[in-house]
């Protein structure tokens, strides 16, 4: 299980109904259980509200979590920036926040070199989704403007997209690889009603990070193996190709609250997929 790790948050208890958020009260006890779960690393979560509380960019912090996840032997190899999906930089109605956005993302990006993690997803999705032209090449500058800071750093971007496969080859194109890569969702894909082949043939060489959950056509998240993400032809693609990425594990959360049985029954499910 070199490669399996978990989205931070699953082994904690729901933070204010949401699916996904910072554990604030128990980040630091998801470190035992998962190397107890025989887990490898972790993908730290970055979100809005109190973005600058949040342990990864305060300074007092950063040796207290590369201690914990060198003496838990998990490694936090990526950060997903649902901060980026709350306040998109790249949107008109935030330009008056332009700078400090990117201030931030720069914090991050300076953060994420502290503690050795090398990719930063940034969704764009939902809240972030790219619907015009005037977006899409404010997304393109800026982050091309950080390519000298992102290399300085040893730091890549992975955009994960609703966009179809063929868009979506189009639109990473435009990106230096060395920089930037795709975050491959295989329960977005699912919901979005895309076909793995026709994904993987048009961008497979571009993913550097997965995301692991499953999802119904045009419905939310639930039990790997009850969805309808065809997890045998993801694999055939992942097990046979050079991907030497991690698989995140973004499933469901559990319905009575016993969220590390819940990610214990999806490691299985999992395990029996991976080559």
């Amino acid at each position: 299980m070199n490669n399996i790790g978990f989205m931070q948050g699953r082994l904690s208890p729901v933070v204010n109904n949401k699916i996904q958020a910072f554990p604030y009260d128990y980040w630091l006890d998801e470190f035992p259980i998962a190397k107890k779960l025989n887990l490898s690393c972790i993908e730290w979560t970055l979100d809005y509200p109190n973005l600058e509380k949040n342990p990864l960019l305060l300074a007092e912090y950063k040796s207290d979590i590369i201690h914990i996840s060198k003496k838990n032997d998990i490694k936090i190899p990526s950060i997903t920036l649902d901060c980026c999906m709350q306040r998109p930089f790249w949107k008109k109605q935030n330009l008056i926040f332009y700078s400090d956005l990117i201030l931030d993302l720069k914090k991050i990006i300076s953060s994420a070199s502290t503690i050795g993690a090398s990719i930063l997803v940034v969704p764009l999705v939902d809240n972030g989704s790219i619907e015009n032209k005037f977006e899409f090449n404010l997304l393109k500058d800026t982050i091309t403007s950080l390519y000298d800071f992102l290399e300085l750093k040893k730091v890549k971007i992975a955009f994960e997209s609703d966009f179809s496969p063929v868009n979506l080859s189009d639109f990473i194109k435009v990106y230096n690889k060395k920089f930037v890569g795709i975050n491959y969702d295989t329960g977005n894909s699912a919901c979005l009603g895309f076909d793995p082949l026709e994904e993987f043939r048009n961008y497979g060489e571009r993913i550097i990070n997965v995301h692991i959950k499953d999802r119904k056509i045009n419905g939310g998240t639930v039990r790997l193996g009850e969805g309808d993400t065809k997890f045998q032809e993801v694999f055939n693609f992942f097990n046979f190709s050079d991907y030497a990425g991690n698989y995140i594990m973004q499933t469901a959360r559990s319905k009575n609250n016993n969220h590390i049985e819940e990610l214990n029954i999806n490691i299985s499910f999992l395990e029996s997929y991976i080559a």
